[in-house]
């Protein structure tokens, strides 16, 4: 299920152990993302790729884009 939120619920659920989904490109991850999370690039997101996130824990996918 999608859904967006807002900084302060992105607080309490990382204090949940959420783990954090960076779909940047892997280049532009490795220049900047946020502590702990983990790169998926959006264009390999499929379920092979997200197969080993663990379903007890809130996921969080996000992107930056600079431009």
């Amino acid at each position: 299920m999608l859904t967006t939120i807002q900084l302060d619920k992105l607080q309490e659920l990382i204090k949940q152990a959420a783990i954090l989904v960076d779909v940047l490109p892997a280049d532009e991850y490795t220049r900047e993302h946020l502590p702990g999370a983990i790169n998926i690039p959006l264009k390999t997101l499929n379920h092979a790729t997200t197969a080993m996130l663990p379903s007890d824990r809130p996921i969080i996918a996000y992107c930056h884009d600079f431009q």
